[in-house]
């Protein structure tokens, strides 16, 4: 018998449960579809940081997040045997001006009190960073909060440390004890038909996966495109935010645009051969936070949406808050993420 049923096996749905049988939950999961066959089962993974300004709840979550991290994922690793490739190794950024370079000093100020010293944002020498795009200004960003992972191998980690603690992953079953809504886009357009307005929605972003090792260096951010190096010797390349599409899981040019764009901001990445190219649609809810407490529709209920472009990189504090909450009672979601934000 379960004590938790979660509905939705990506990101938030896994880390939830996960989350929740480390409090000692007997925990379901059902997904018709499977283990992170949304958008949880893109290829890009960049886990990165808010700028370190104008800070709330939101980027204070993130932060705590992200220093929860490499130890939410090791359990995972060590549980499962499944690597989720998980690295801190920071991210390289292009400063484009002088305009830009004084915003990006500014903030590495700002980053020591708001960051806690526990990692750093700082304005270096382009020519001192491990490997940058081209800078106008000649130097860049490199901050040591930013980590990567392959979101794909992640969520598949993720449910095999579930089951190997006992955990259920199925298609189909009863729904037991306290219930969790964790269905990304799904959710968000039967709330919005019932809200009589639009309480978020799905976009969609296309990803593609390059032949090219540097597994070893950090992610950069250039020209608006992620370049995420896997620990599997490929590098990510992503992604596009598309409101209005026909088909959700296609590729097209907006795809080649990016790949070219990202080839543009690094050169040293022409040639390499693209190896998958893959498109998915992220749950945004209508505030751009996520989505977490009691279900607005379901009394008695629990809801975990909107990851949008953050889910992996805010996963393990989001499920330390919703373990907390279904199972103890204890409510320390901040406001900003509350549903009622969103409708």
């Amino acid at each position: 018998m379960a004590d938790v049923t979660v509905l939705g096996a990506g990101i938030f749905g896994l880390s939830v449960a996960f989350a929740c049988q480390s409090r000692g939950a007997r925990v379901q999961v059902i997904d018709p579809n499977g283990v992170g066959a949304g958008a949880s089962g893109g290829v890009v993974g960049a886990l990165a940081p808010h700028v370190p300004e104008n800070w709330n709840a939101k980027k204070q979550a993130q932060f705590d997040s992200l220093l929860m991290a490499e130890t939410f994922w090791h359990d995972v690793e060590t549980i499962s045997g499944m690597s989720p490739g998980y690295a801190r190794l920071g991210r390289v950024q292009p400063v484009a001006d002088e305009a830009a370079l004084a915003l990006a000093r500014q903030r590495a100020k700002t980053a020591g009190p708001l960051w806690q010293g526990a990692a750093t944002w700082q304005v270096i020498d382009a020519a001192d960073a491990p490997w940058a795009p081209h800078s106008a200004s000649g130097f860049v960003i490199f901050d040591t909060l930013s980590a990567r992972l392959h979101p794909r191998r992640a969520c598949a980690a993720l449910a095999a440390a579930i089951t190997a603690r006992g955990g259920t992953i199925t298609d189909d079953a009863p729904h037991r004890g306290r219930v969790l809504h964790a269905t990304g886009t799904y959710d968000l357009d039967r709330l919005s038909a019932t809200m009589g307005s639009t309480v978020g929605n799905g976009v969609k972003g296309q990803g593609a996966l390059l032949h090219f090792d540097a597994r070893d260096l950090p992610q950069i951010f250039a020209a608006g495109v992620h370049i995420v190096p896997h620990a599997d010797g490929t590098t990510a390349i992503g992604s596009t935010s598309e409101r209005v599409f026909d088909d959700p899981t296609s590729t097209d040019a907006q795809l080649d645009a990016v790949i070219e764009a990202a080839m543009t901001a690094l050169p040293v990445l022409h040639g390499a051969r693209v190896i998958e190219r893959w498109a998915g649609v992220r749950p945004r809810s209508r505030s751009r936070a996520p989505m977490m407490g009691a279900h607005p529709l379901h009394k008695g209920h629990f809801i975990a949406n909107g990851g949008f472009k953050i889910g992996f990189g805010i996963a393990p504090k989001l499920a330390e808050l919703m373990a907390e909450l279904m199972l103890e009672s204890r409510d320390g979601i901040p406001d900003d993420f509350r549903p009622e934000a969103s409708l």
